[in-house]
């Protein structure tokens, strides 16, 4: 089936400009699971042909759909729907095990990782003296080749040998370390990114975001964790499931 046959087509006698006519029906095409993720459409000047219309309406129709985070370009292959990842709040997991439940490859951009005395915010977080010593990561985190989320972490000092125990994943190295968190408090609020996040996202400046907050605790109640993390709104969702 067509991409023309799966949106139906426009109407230029209708007062709605043609390109916010052709964003509705690729949208709600989209969120009816009619075109599904990973679906290609087709470029430009060949939708352009088939509708009837410029290609100047074609690209403010896509370019408002990237912008929305539906849709997504790769350089020299086209404009695909996007794949968003969905994080369920009922499970204490880290980044690299959700991306690989979701049969995709996770990876880091190091910033900068460092061994230092904690400070006072630190401390109160941690619930750990002055002078104690506490491990410091920050890194952009991908799923493939997209950059998802940045990620600010301190981690008790007893928990690791040194700040390079810690590779891929996080919650790997204090597994081995035996400092694997089993409960964690969480805090959501949404964002807007500045220009520097937004440089390292690949994404423009004040698009929307998710900043969580997490403190993780040993089964003794020894905090191990505090993460703030920074998740790009276009491709991230968040799930919680309730019980009544």
């Amino acid at each position: 089936m067509s991409l023309i046959e799966k949106i139906g087509s426009l109407d230029s006698g209708l007062e709605t400009p043609l390109y916010h006519q052709l964003r509705k029906a690729i949208r709600q095409a989209i969120e009816n699971n009619v075109l599904r993720a990973e679906d290609p459409l087709p470029p430009e000047r060949d939708l352009a042909e088939q509708l009837a219309v410029s290609r100047i309406t074609v690209r403010k129709a896509l370019d408002g759909l990237v912008a929305d985070g539906l849709l997504t370009r790769r350089q020299g292959a086209g404009t695909f729907v996007a794949r968003r990842v969905e994080k369920s709040f009922s499970m204490l997991s880290s980044f690299t095990e959700d991306m690989a439940a979701r049969g995709r490859t996770s990876h880091s951009k190091w910033l900068s990782r460092s061994e230092g005395a904690v400070t006072p915010d630190e401390s109160l977080m941690l619930g750990l003296s002055p002078g104690t010593r506490v491990y410091r990561f920050n890194r952009v985190r991908y799923a493939d080749e997209e950059p998802m989320a940045l990620e600010q972490s301190t981690i008790s000092g007893f928990c690791l040998a040194s700040a390079d125990a810690v590779g891929e994943s996080l919650y790997e190295a204090l597994d081995a370390a035996g400092c694997r968190p089993t409960r964690a408090l969480q805090r959501l609020r949404a964002v807007l990114f500045s220009e520097t996040q937004a440089a390292l996202l690949g994404i423009q400046p004040g698009s929307p975001g998710l900043f969580i907050e997490r403190r993780a605790f040993l089964d003794d109640g020894r905090a191990v964790e505090t993460t703030q993390s920074y998740y790009r709104g276009d491709a991230y969702d968040f799930v919680a499931e309730l019980n009544g």
